[in-house]
This record gives C-alpha cells, sequence and structure tokens, in this order.
C-alpha cells in the first residue's frame, strides 16, 4: 500500500504500517502515499469493476477513498480514533482509469474529538468530492511507542 510516503519519525511510520494492513483498502487498491500529524494523502485509480449502473465510479468508493485518507490523518498522532460522523459532497462523475487523490487535513481538535476537511480530486486537480470527518478519540494507541524519537 505504499510506494512513496513521507514519515516523521518511528512511531509513525509503524502508524503507517498499521494503516497499511486495512485488507479493506487493500482490496480496493487504496495506497496512502503520505502521513503527517493531522494530515494524510491517499490516492487509487479507477477500474472496471469499481463503476455503477451509469458507468461512473462508484460513490461508495469515492468515499471509501476519503475515508481512508480520513482515517491516515485522524490516526496519525498514535491516538486511536474513529469517525463519529462523516458527511460528502459529490462535485462530478469519474470515468474508469481515472487516478483519484484524497487529501485528509485536520481542521480542529480537542480533548475527546476532531474535525477534519477531506477533498477528493482527480490527479489533474478536478475537484470529485468535498467531505467533513469528526473523529472521536479513544484513550488508547494506534501502536506502541518505541523510543524517544516517538511523537
Amino acid at each position: 500500500m505504499s510506494p512513496k510516503r513521507k514519515t516523521q519519525n518511528n512511531e509513525l511510520g509503524n502508524v503507517l504500517a498499521k494503516l497499511e494492513s486495512d485488507r479493506y483498502a487493500n482490496f480496493l487498491g487504496i495506497q496512502i502515499t503520505k502521513i503527517e500529524r493531522g494530515y494524510a494523502e491517499a490516492n487509487l485509480t479507477v477500474a472496471e469493476p469499481m463503476l455503477n449502473f451509469n458507468g461512473f465510479a462508484h460513490g461508495g468508493l469515492i468515499f471509501s477513498l476519503a475515508d481512508a485518507a480520513f482515517a491516515a490523518a485522524c490516526n496519525s498522532f498514535n491516538q486511536t480514533a474513529v469517525a463519529l460522523s462523516f458527511h460528502i459532497a459529490y462535485r462530478r462523475p469519474v470515468q474508469v482509469n481515472t487516478r483519484l487523490v484524497a487529501e485528509a487535513v485536520e481542521e480542529s481538535s480537542g480533548k475527546s474529538t476532531a474535525l477534519y476537511k477531506i477533498v477528493v480530486k482527480t490527479d489533474d486537480q478536478r475537484t470529485v468530492a468535498i467531505c467533513q470527518g469528526l473523529a472521536y478519540k479513544l484513550p488508547s494507541r494506534v501502536v506502541e511507542n518505541d523510543g524517544p524519537e516517538a511523537i
């Protein structure tokens, strides 16, 4: 799941490795290509079986890509986070063989929740969907610390 990726340290790299074990994202061909604290990028290429009855990328596929970027960004602090809500607004249809990129950015964070904006674009920067995700922070870690360089 990881061609080129940017990590800040070993702990963040371990979080990324855990994210890369996501069987559903792997099934869809989603790759986490960048991860930083509060930020992530994920991408995939739309294949023929991913099309809906109208011949466009299925909305569930686009949602899944956005959700994968959201999950990576909100778990990047190595505090387990789960979605409380997720809203998506689709902006344009997507053809087969189109490369999609989802970018998730933390907008605000409190003690127990964090709000993220996720934008899905084609690789030529056309906006496909705009999303907002609200994450709930659990009192557990994604991975164990691995030394003084940890976040």
